[in-house]
């Protein structure tokens, strides 16, 4: 290196001053480091590192090594056919020389020779070879590689080969790797095709790989050539691998842990060969094409050739079960209606032959019941491909025997289904699986005619129990009708449902409907066949055709009999149009008639003889057959030309409304517009069918579907010409002159709609504004903007419209329907209503400019005009300033009917208008703080018009400084933040009890509606509380505590009062749902919410404090506790803000424990909740105590420490220290510990109980008691019901040992102070209604002595058994509580021996009101005889089995069995 290259600085020179070269710079270095193992270690893993990623190890070799190393290259070892092949390079020779080479580089041997060995098996596959065999190897490539393998497992035998190195650095190789390559290499040991596959970095790309390889291979194997052998044992063997780890046990690719690599590829592969071979065929695969065969070969793998080494057929089945349900769900493009059309394309000889071979390799592994039940399980979870479904019952029908009966009941249980809830998904399967396996012939399945007629042909049809079954059928097959073959029209129409005569009128309507639709396909009902096969799909034959195949079938049932056929002779009567336009012209058809006659000559002779020919057409006949003789011809039947048919109605309508467009732009026309209406009229009542007397008919209220709007095509055709004349007419009038001087033509032709075919308008025009209003351009917004306010003109004389569940129950009148189809969600939706308000108001405003504010607003619903204030205000914050009188603009409604109308500009033209700014003075139309609110809640920030800030500050100005300083009278807050809480509150919480809130998500239930937009409305509550919270705190005197509570509590007090109280099913899920509600808002707020902010050892317990444990005990007790606690999250939230509050006193540790042990009185439930709790609850409260002071945990806490540490030490093997008090929380802690135990780890440990106290037993019995109830009642209960009873009967054996009292637990009332105020405060109602299922389901764990040794058992025992026949009757006990005091009266005479006075021989006998369980379950549902007394023993041990046993009866509450007057007479 050239010296010019070294700096010029003094440390560069020598002493003499001479610069020194580079290379003694280095030289001088080189002598001054000292050798450093360490860094030597990193520097060979370095090297080592760079020759595995980088480098072509054979060149590097070369390079480094120079010409010697040129006798470790492979190329020799792996050539056959060279005469130097292992003569100089044996195993052992070039092993020693990798390892000698390896050691002077410093390199694994394993990484040196896999890296070589994956080199050759490169050059292998990349030699000059075959190109028409890009998967398989040409014969010297298999040589060469069978060489190189044998010396890789030397290698391999020696430990001096790596396989994850050989792995890699194969995948480098990948786009030159050919798969019989990679099979040998599986096959012959080296490396697992498993552990190969997954060594790749990239799980999808591999797949891809190996799914084009097997394409090429599945195309090769299909193709004769010389490794056909080959080829067939790679797939076997690959598909083999494939199914045992893609399908073996326990493989779950749903689950939550990274699963293995290779069961996921193997899985991929084969549904891409599947899903590949599915759209082959479903793009109409050519024959013999390389694709067809590859789906031919694929197909074939399921083949018990290919797959017969397969040990366990578990794998296989679910391989199987796996293939056949992507088989019927891929690609589900067809909807049912579609099935309903096409099916008859679908049968098993139009199926393409490869599916049907699929299909019966299908079957060979799964049995018929396998597979209906799969079918059944996929049609009820997933969506399906309807074509290939019903392909495959033809498949099974036709393959087996025994599916048409599993069919049928399968099909039974369907229409079951279907006519109990009014399942429609239940019904359309049912009939599509019939109909499908009808096609198949009357050996595979029984014709849809008989099916039909058992169905629905006698009075133990499906549709036989109800009016309301009747109605759903007859819809049913109504909707279906459009969609229909004639075939099947002709069966309904031939062979009716049997319906009783005063529903007659449903099936008349139908056969009407089906009559008309058959018509219109030109298909005769009375030119039917006698021998039509109606359960055949197939095209309709003309009448003269299927007269040729009648003849022909009766006469040689003529043959066979002698008689005429019976089908002739009713057709003679009863069919006479067909048999005499078409039967008898086809048989007398001119022939030259035989010598000897035939049976077609007897036939007609016999039908003469029985005047079933008319004279004069034999007559015509025997002349037609002697000119036969004379002149041989081939006669045949001329077709008569029909008539032409006249103008359709459809285009008659057509015509009339242009001849009225036309008419729009002509001031000379103007006087023939009400002539023109009134045709447009008639002709629409001749396109609907409607008949003239049909306009005197009433319609009381219209029934519409807002979410799924329908309507019948012709219905939808004649609609749709009405709403694009009148936009058309609209456009046309107002291009001349302004909407109040276009003349009375829009009133007069709305009024068109406003008869029969009012619903119908209504039902599109739900369809175009709710579901497509997006879409609409602008003439088609003003056009229905403009007709909105024509049908508010006539709103009087117009029915309500039930709108179903997201609008109100009560029915809408027509201008608030519009308000209910106008959303306001997306950003689309938003705009689209912002058009519409803007042009439905402005055309109101232009049209009735002179009339009244009255006229105007009745015109259109308040909502409108609500919605569009919402509107401007968000989307334009130039709209937010105040106007000013100078503000005050024109409205114009010229610009708007232009196709580039700027709405913006029309918008904000229109919020200034005077007219405008007057109506919004008006009460009802101004927009309020609740309505405000209630719009705001509907919007979807995910595709929201405002970004997140945009709409953080719209919510601010909203609330802080529009409503909240706005008056009361004008909708707002007076300035009250609180008030404007309480109003946000309410309208929170009924939004989300509302179907508002589940309209938009899948997932939204008891969730603030299931997506974010919510979250915004919320975190503005959290910020209004918070500045509450800092006014209360700076208006209260230091030293003191507020003397009031929060609002909030009072709001859910008054929500609480207004809901259904009671313990049916729905009252009892909307309070859960509310109080979750609650729950979740309280959560969201400050902690002082629950607690107050201070405490103070004047006023300890805050009014704050009084209202949580209140609604504790009162509500949450009973819908949000479970086992005995709340959960975590408001137990946690109200420690923290009890910490928080206390902290903040003088002695802090003195206010903790004094409101704790308040607790204990007041709302026990949250000590118990801290028990469970305590593990995740310890940790904060420990964090937040030191942080502030310094002392230990306050007393009571301590209390909730050492409950927690008895349990654990009671259950442990060790001896048990003594139990703390309280006693009741030591036994809560021990129940909530024996939860977390085994079973079989709690039978030793609870012998303990024999050393501790009474009143703990007692207490946790009751506990137990609570966890038996609750395993009973709840799936997810952290007890299973077996071991819940035996910890109770453990506990119940050691009370009756120790002869401790223990029936007071099921005589507990309030007026008790030293168990019932307690218990009852704790435990949910509804497990203390059912006590008297605990105490008969432990009865055989009695004492045999109790009823002698207690008196009071028996007062027990009655009172349970009455309360239990009460619960199973009425699903209540209140009738037979016991009397205040009766619990102490119990415990005062607990241990007390039996005597023998009346009073005992009472109680004796009131045993013996017990009844036998076949009686109890006879007399169910009326009141109990009380005469019937079998022994008291034999009473109490009946209830006993009947819990035991069959006691889910008692379990839950069935208020609904008898009403009350009918349980009076019971005991």
């Amino acid at each position: 290196m050239s010296d010019s290259w070294v700096p010029n600085s003094a440390s560069r020179q020598d002493p003499g001053g001479r610069r020194r070269s580079w290379a003694e710079l280095l030289a001088g270095r080189v002598k001054r480091e000292k050798y450093n193992s360490e860094r030597a270690q990193k520097l060979k893993e370095s090297a080592v590192r760079l020759l595995r990623s980088h480098q072509d190890l054979n060149a590097l070799l070369l390079e480094v090594e120079g010409p010697l190393c040129k006798k470790l290259s492979l190329s020799k070892v792996i050539d056959c056919d060279s005469s130097e092949a292992y003569a100089n390079h044996s195993s052992s020779f070039i092993g020693s020389a990798l390892q000698d080479q390896a050691s002077r580089l410093g390199v694994p041997v394993g990484i040196l020779s896999a890296g070589m060995v994956a080199s050759s098996v490169g050059q292998i596959c990349t030699a000059p070879a075959e190109t028409s065999h890009p998967v398989l190897l040409t014969v010297e490539q298999r040589k060469k590689l069978s060489s190189l393998l044998e010396f890789a497992q030397y290698l391999l035998a020696h430990s001096m080969f790596s396989r994850l190195s050989f792995c890699q650095e194969l995948w480098k190789i990948q786009s030159s790797l050919l798969l019989e390559a990679v099979w040998h290499i599986h096959v012959q040991g080296i490396v697992s095709l498993q552990e190969l596959l997954e060594s790749h970095p990239d799980m999808h790309a591999v797949g891809s790989w190996l799914f084009r390889n097997l394409c090429c291979l599945c195309e090769q194997m299909e193709a004769s050539c010389q490794h056909a052998d080959v080829a067939r044992a790679m797939l076997s063997d690959f598909v083999q691998m494939f199914v045992l780890r893609g399908f073996q046990k326990n493989s779950d690719l749903r689950r939550t842990v990274e699963p293995e690599k290779m069961p996921q590829v193997a899985v991929d592969v084969l549904q891409r060969m599947l899903i590949f071979a599915l759209d082959a065929l479903a793009a109409g695969v050519q024959e013999e094409s390389s694709t067809h065969k590859i789906v031919r070969c694929w197909f074939g793998v399921f083949s018990g050739h290919t797959l017969g080494s397969v040990i366990s057929t578990d794998p296989l089945k679910r391989f199987f079960s796996h293939t056949l349900t992507q088989i019927l769900t891929h690609s589900p493009v067809l909807k049912a209606s579609d099935a309903v059309q096409m099916q008859r394309e679908w049968s098993f000889a139009r199926t393409h032959p490869l599916l049907t071979a699929l299909y019966r390799r299908l079957f060979v592994m799964l049995s018929p019941e396998e597979l209906v039940g799969h079918l059944q399980e996929v049609l009820e979870t997933q969506e399906v491909h309807w074509q290939r479904v019903l392909s495959f019952v033809s498949a099974l029908v036709v393959c087996f025997p025994e599916a048409q009966q599993l069919l049928e009941d399968w099909v039974a249980r369907l229409m079951a289904q279907a006519f109990e809830s009014c399942q429609l998904d239940s019904m359309v399967t049912a009939f599509l699986v019939v109909r499908q396996a009808a096609l198949e012939g009357p050996s595979a399945f029984l014709s849809y005619a008989d099916w039909f007629k058992a169905s629905f042909g006698s009075t133990r049809g499906y549709h036989g129990c109800s009016k309301k079954a009747l109605v759903f059928l007859f819809t049913f097959l109504s909707d279906l009708v459009p969609f229909e073959s004639p075939r099947y029209l002709q069966v309904h129409i031939l062979h009716p449902p049997l319906v009783p005569s005063k529903y007659r009128s449903l099936l008349t309507d139908y056969i009407s409907l089906a009559k008309t639709r058959l018509a219109d396909l030109k298909v005769s009902i009375e030119n039917m066949g006698l021998y039509e096969d109606l359960s055949s799909a197939g095209d309709i034959t003309e009448p003269h055709s299927q007269a040729l195949q009648d003849v022909e079938k009766a006469v040689m049932v003529f043959e066979h009999t002698g008689k005429i056929p019976i089908t002739v002779m009713e057709a003679s009567i009863f069919r006479r149009p067909y048999y005499v336009s078409h039967f008898l012209p086809a048989l007398l058809t001119p022939r030259v008639l035989p010598k000897v006659p035939d049976s077609r000559v007897a036939f007609i002779e016999s039908l003469k003889r029985a005047d079933k020919i008319p004279p004069s057409l034999y007559s015509t006949y025997c002349q037609a057959c002697s000119a036969a003789e004379e002149k041989p011809e081939d006669a045949a039947l001329g077709v008569r030309a029909e008539p032409s048919s006249a103008e359709e109605p459809l285009g008659q309508l057509t015509a009339a409304l242009g001849e009225l467009r036309a008419s729009m732009t002509d001031p000379s026309q103007r006087d023939v517009i009400s002539a023109q209406v009134a045709v447009i009229s008639e002709r629409l009542r001749a396109v609907l069918g409607h008949n003239e007397d049909d306009s005197s008919v009433e319609i009381s209220k219209i029934q519409l579907s807002i979410n799924t709007p329908r309507l019948e095509p012709r219905e939808h055709m004649a609609v749709d010409l009405l709403l694009t004349s009148f936009c058309q007419n609209l456009m046309a009038a107002s291009s001349v002159a302004p909407p109040d001087r276009q003349g009375p033509w829009a009133t007069l032709f709305v009024r068109t709609m406003c008869g029969r075919v009012l619903p119908a308008v209504l039902t599109r025009l739900c369809q175009l504004l709710r579901h497509q209003g997006p879409s609409l351009s602008a003439p088609h917004v003003l056009g229905l903007a403009a007709l909105a306010v024509h049908l508010g003109e006539s709103r009087s004389a117009l029915p309500e419209v039930d709108v179903g569940p997201p609008a109100p129950d009560a029915g809408l009148p027509v201008p608030a329907l519009f308000d209910s189809l106008l959303t306001c969600r997306t950003r689309d939706s938003l705009f689209f209503c912002l058009k519409f308000c803007t042009a439905a108001i402005s055309y109101s405003l232009c049209k009735f400019s002179s009339q009244s504010r009255d006229i105007l607003c009745s015109c259109l619903s308040p909502g409108l005009f609500k919605k569009f204030q919402f509107l401007v205000f968000r989307l334009f914050s130039e709209a937010r300033q105040p106007l000013s009188e100078e503000d005050a603009a024109s409205l114009s409604w010229r610009p708007l009917y232009l196709p580039s109308a700027d709405w913006q500009r029309a918008a904000l033209s229109l919020w200034t208008h005077r007219t405008f700014r007057e109506l919004l003075k008006e009460e009802d139309v101004d927009l309020t703080y609740q309505d405000w609110l209630h719009l705001e809640l509907e919007i979807q920030p995910e595709a929201d018009a405002l970004s997140d800030t945009e709409r953080q500050d719209f919510h601010q100005w909203a609330i802080h400084e529009h409503f909240l300083p706005e008056s009361s009278a004008s909708g707002g807050c007076d300035g009250d933040l609180q008030a404007a809480c309480t109003i946000l509150v309410n309208e929170l919480m009924d939004f989300h009890q509302s179907s508002r809130s589940y309209d938009h998500s899948e997932n939204s239930d008891l969730v603030f509606g299931g997506r974010t937009g919510n979250e915004d409305i919320i975190s503005r509550l959290q910020e209004m509380v918070a500045d509450l919270e800092l006014q209360q705190d700076l208006s209260v005197p230091l030293g003191h505590t507020p003397s009031q509570g929060h609002f909030l509590f009072e709001i859910f007090r008054r929500r609480l009062q207004a809901l259904t109280s009671g313990w049916s099913v729905a009252a009892s899920l909307q309070r859960q749902r509310e109080l979750l509600m609650y729950k979740r808002i309280l959560l969201r707020l400050p902690s002082s919410v629950l607690c107050g902010s201070s405490f103070q050892a004047e006023e300890p317990i805050t009014a704050r404090c009084e209202q949580f444990f209140h609604l504790v005990n009162s509500e949450m007790r009973n819908f949000c506790s479970h086992g005995g606690a709340l959960t975590q999250d408001i137990t946690a939230h109200f420690f923290r803000g009890l910490l928080n509050a206390c902290l903040r006193s003088r002695d802090p540790s003195l206010m903790v424990d004094f409101i704790l042990a308040k607790c204990q009185t007041k709302c026990p439930l949250i000590l118990t909740s801290a028990l469970v709790w305590w593990p995740s609850l310890e940790p904060m409260l420990l964090c937040r105590w030191r942080r502030h002071c310094q002392s230990p945990l306050p007393w009571e806490l301590q209390k909730l420490q050492e409950g927690r540490q008895f349990a654990s030490d009671f259950l442990s093997p060790e001896a048990a220290s003594p139990a703390p008090n309280p006693d009741w929380l030591s036994a809560a802690a021990l129940h909530f510990a024996i939860q977390q135990v085994r079973e079989e780890n709690i039978r030793k440990q609870l012998k303990k109980l024999d050393c501790e106290r009474e009143e703990l037993l007692v207490f946790l019995f009751f506990f137990s008691l609570m966890g038996l109830l609750s395993s009973q009642l709840t799936s997810n209960s952290a007890t299973d019901p077996p071991k819940a009873f035996h910890v109770c009967a453990a506990i119940l054996e050691c009370l009756e040992k120790r002869k401790i009292s223990w029936l007071a637990l099921f005589q507990l009332t309030e007026s008790d102070l030293r168990l019932g105020r307690l218990l009852l405060r704790v435990a949910p109602d509804q497990h203390t209604r059912l006590l008297p299922f605990a105490f008969y389901s432990l009865l055989s764990y009695f004492h045999e002595d109790a009823a002698i040794r207690e008196e009071a058992f028996l007062h027990v025992a009655v009172d349970m058994y009455l309360k239990l026949v009460q619960l199973f009757v009425a699903g209540d006990t209140s009738t037979v509580s016991p009397p205040a005091g009766r619990s102490l009266e119990l415990q005062g005479q607990a241990g007390k021996p039996r005597g023998t006075d009346n009073k005992s021989s009472s109680f004796s006998a009131a045993v013996n009101t017990s009844v036998p369980e076949k009686e109890l379950l006879t007399h169910g549902r009326e009141p109990l005889p009380c005469d019937l007394r079998p022994s008291g023993r034999h009473g109490l041990r009946t209830c006993s089995s009947l819990t035991a046993a069959g006691g889910s009866w008692g379990l839950r509450p069935r208020g609904d069995r008898c009403p009350p007057e009918q349980t009076a007479g019971c005991p």
